[in-house]
């Protein structure tokens, strides 16, 4: 038996397969896998319509058992997210709709990962590193700080790549600052203590009185 989450996840993949839509899933459940340490029960994923309309995306997830979570789909219209819930499993996700250039990226460089018989496609470490610096809260930031630890593989130079562009684009100079000080803290808690040098002693010296 499947847990919900991968129900969920099993669920919106035949929505999307059936509309032959890219997608990819990101946010916390996807920091989760590469490494970060987060307790939610949110679903976020990203999706190519193409070009179609949003309410084919509506009519295709209410047949499969989703209920929308804002019924004026006016909403989704203005903001590109699709709120839904998952009635079999009370589980409520975001459905983000891709537009031109970012999610174009982050859709091509995603990587799919078996999860309980569920093929997934999942944003790559480096990309939710660019996600995650570019959301900026606390809790973002200690995801990225996990995420650098736990992926030894992690192609820095396709993370501070990306994020040059935005700050480019959006005119903006502390996206690349707040990578290398997440990495500085990972390589900071790698180093440990310094160990003392042979033939001293953690004491400290006692101070020679001055001579007068």
């Amino acid at each position: 038996m499947h847990s919900p989450f991968v129900e969920l996840l099993g669920a919106l993949a035949d929505v999307f397969s059936q509309l032959s839509a890219g997608w990819y899933l990101f946010g916390a459940q996807a920091a989760l896998l590469h490494g970060a340490a987060r307790l939610t029960a949110d679903v976020d994923v990203t999706v190519d319509l193409q070009g179609r309309d949003p309410d084919v995306l509506a009519k295709a997830l209410s047949a499969a058992g989703f209920q929308m979570r804002v019924e004026d789909i006016g909403f989704t219209h203005r903001t590109r997210v699709l709120p839904v819930l998952h009635l079999a499993t009370g589980i409520a996700a975001d459905i983000v709709l891709a537009g031109p250039g970012l999610e174009e990226l982050f859709l091509q460089r995603a990587q799919p990962h078996d999860i309980d018989g569920i093929r997934v496609p999942v944003a790559c470490a480096e990309d939710m590193i660019v996600m995650k610096i570019l959301a900026g809260r606390p809790k973002d930031v200690e995801d990225v700080v996990a995420i650098v630890a736990a992926r030894k593989e992690l192609k820095l130079d396709l993370v501070r790549s990306t994020l040059r562009m935005l700050e480019e684009a959006l005119d903006r100079n502390d996206l690349l600052r707040e990578l290398a000080r997440a990495v500085a803290r990972v390589q900071g808690a790698g180093e440990g203590t310094e160990r003392p040098s042979p033939g001293r002693s953690g004491a400290k010296k006692r101070r020679q009185p001055r001579r007068r």
